[in-house]
C-alpha cells in the first residue's frame, strides 16, 4: 500500500508540521499532493538503470517517464529521505526538493554545507550534466555592449577571487507561523545559513562585457529543469537592480566553505546576492542578461516574492499592481543553543546562544526574555566578520524557580527596528516572518 500524504493541518503546531510531507505547489500557489517515498541512493544516481535496479525490474516505457519522476514502487518503503552530504535535515517535500535544518544544527559560526538547506523550485539538473570543465556562462540582454560566453575556467582565470561570508535566507522563511496558513512551503526557522562563499565579482565580468547606459537590472537564468518536464519552460528567473549587481559583495561563485558548492545548491556556479532574499541568487547559474527594464523572468511578476505595499487584513486578496518586490531583508535572530525542550539544573546557570542578522543592515543589539517580553536582557553581541555575515551573541540566564520557561530572543538593527514579538502583518504568500525566536526550557 502506498502511504497516503496529505497537506499539512493549518492548526498543527510546528513541531506536527515538521514531522509531515509537504506538498509541491502548482503555478495557482496550491498545494498539490506528494508520494511519501524512500529515496536512500535515489539522488547519487539518475539514471534510468539505478532506478531499474532499485525497483526490482526494467521499467518498461521507461522512456516516456517525466523528467524526475519518482517511481510510485518506491514509496512502499518508509526510509526517510536522505541526500548525501546533508545531515540531519528536516525534508519539507521532494519534487522539488525542500529542506531545512533545525535550529540546533545552525550553531556553527559558518555554515557547514550539510546543513545548509535546500530550496529549489524545479529539478536539480543531474549530477552529470553539471561537470566544471564544460560549463559556460552566457552575459547578454539589449543593454550588454559586447556579450560574451566564458567557460568556468575562464572566469576564474581572468577575474580575482573574493571570498565572502553571506547570510542566505528564504523570503519564506517562518511560514508556517502565519495564520490564515500562507500558501507555499511550510517553512519553520531553518531556511537559513551563512556560509562562506568564493567566486569573481559579478560586476566584474559585467563590466568586462559592457554596460549600456540605459541599463537598469539583470536576470538569471539556471539550468534547473521544470517540474512538468518540459525543458522549454523556464523554472525560475529573478534578479535584481544594476545597483545591486554592481555591490562588491555580489558574487558568481564557484565554491562554498573552501569546496565545490554542493550540488542541490548550485554547483558548478550560482549568484549570491547578501543580504536579499535567497530567491535572487539563482542556481546552476549559466546565464545573466542586463536588462534596460526591471526584469520580467519567471517568478518576478504577478505576486511571485512580493509584498503588500499597505497593511492588509488576514486572508484577503491583494491585487497584483499592489504589490512591491521583495528587497532586503528584515532584522531577524535564532537561538541556536540550547535545543529547545532542555531540562536545565535550576542551580546551573543557562547559557544561551545564536545568531543575529539584518539584511543590508548590521545587528545593534540582541536581548533575551524568559517572562514572555515583560523584561528583556542584553546579550554580548559580536560584530560580522564582514558586511552581509550573521552576528553572533551569547549570554547566560538565572531560572529563578522550577518550572517551564520560554527563552525568547529579540534583535534589533542599526536603523532602530526591532523584531516583533508576535507575527508581523499578514500577507498572501508568507513572506518576512521575523517574529522572536523562542524555544522551551524546564527547570528541574
Amino acid at each position: 500500500m502506498i502511504a497516503k500524504t496529505e497537506r499539512p493541518d493549518p492548526q498543527a503546531t510546528t513541531h506536527d508540521i515538521q514531522s509531515q510531507a509537504l506538498s509541491p505547489v502548482d503555478d495557482s500557489g496550491t498545494a498539490r499532493p506528494a508520494p511519501s517515498v524512500s529515496r536512500r541512493g535515489f539522488f547519487e544516481r539518475l539514471g534510468i538503470a539505478s532506478v531499474s535496479a532499485a525497483v526490482g525490474a526494467e521499467i518498461v516505457f521507461a522512456d516516456k517517464m517525466p523528467a524526475g519522476l519518482i517511481p510510485v514502487a518506491m514509496a512502499q518503503s518508509a526510509e526517510p529521505m536522505q541526500i548525501p552530504g546533508k545531515e540531519g535535515m528536516t525534508f519539507l517535500n521532494d519534487r522539488p526538493v525542500l529542506a531545512e535544518a533545525p535550529a540546533d544544527l545552525l550553531d556553527d559560526a559558518i555554515t557547514p554545507a550539510k546543513h545548509l538547506f535546500i530550496r529549489n523550485n524545479g529539478i536539480a539538473p543531474a549530477p552529470e550534466a553539471l561537470a566544471p570543465e564544460h560549463w559556460t556562462l552566457e552575459i547578454a540582454g539589449e543593454s550588454c555592449v559586447k556579450p560574451m560566453t566564458f567557460t568556468l575556467k575562464e572566469l576564474k582565470e581572468k577575474f580575482t577571487h573574493h571570498t565572502v561570508q553571506m547570510v542566505l535566507e528564504c523570503a519564506g522563511n517562518g511560514r508556517s507561523e502565519f495564520n490564515p496558513p500562507a500558501h507555499g512551503t511550510q517553512w519553520t526557522t531553518g531556511a537559513v545559513g551563512c556560509p562562506q562563499w568564493t567566486g569573481v565579482r559579478l560586476r566584474d565580468v559585467l563590466q568586462h562585457c559592457g554596460i549600456k547606459p540605459d541599463a537598469v537590472y539583470i536576470g538569471y537564468y539556471g539550468a534547473d529543469i521544470h517540474l512538468s518536464g518540459d525543458v522549454k519552460k523556464i523554472t525560475i528567473s529573478r534578479g535584481a537592480p544594476l545597483r545591486k549587481a554592481l555591490e562588491a559583495e555580489t558574487l558568481l561563485a564557484f565554491a562554498m566553505n573552501g569546496e565545490d558548492i554542493p550540488w542541490m545548491n548550485g554547483h558548478p556556479l550560482r549568484l549570491v546576492f547578501g543580504g536579499w532574499p535567497a530567491s535572487t541568487c539563482g542556481k546552476w547559474l549559466n546565464k545573466i542578461v542586463i536588462r534596460d527594464r526591471e526584469h520580467d523572468g519567471e517568478k518576478m511578476t504577478g505576486s511571485a516574492y512580493r509584498m503588500p505595499r499597505y497593511p492588509v487584513a488576514p486572508g484577503s486578496k491583494v491585487p497584483d499592481e499592489d504589490m512591491v518586490i521583495i528587497e532586503s531583508m528584515p532584522v531577524k535572530s535564532l537561538i541556536t543553543f540550547p535545543k529547545s525542550g532542555l531540562s536545565q539544573p535550576l542551580a546551573t546557570p543557562l547559557t544561551v546562544r545564536g545568531h543575529a542578522w539584518a539584511g543590508e543592515l548590521e545587528v545593534s543589539e540582541v536581548l533575551v526574555s524568559i517572562d514572555f517580553g515583560a523584561s528583556w536582557q542584553k546579550t554580548t553581541l559580536e560584530k560580522p566578520v564582514n558586511r552581509y555575515a550573521w552576528q553572533h551573541w551569547t549570554t547566560q540566564l538565572t531560572l529563578p524557580k522550577k518550572g517551564y520557561y520560554e527563552v525568547w530572543a529579540r534583535a534589533v538593527d542599526s536603523q532602530g527596528h526591532a523584531q516583533p514579538m508576535i507575527l508581523p502583518g499578514w500577507n498572501p504568500k508568507g513572506y518576512l516572518n521575523n517574529s522572536c525566536h523562542r524555544i522551551a526550557i524546564q527547570a528541574v
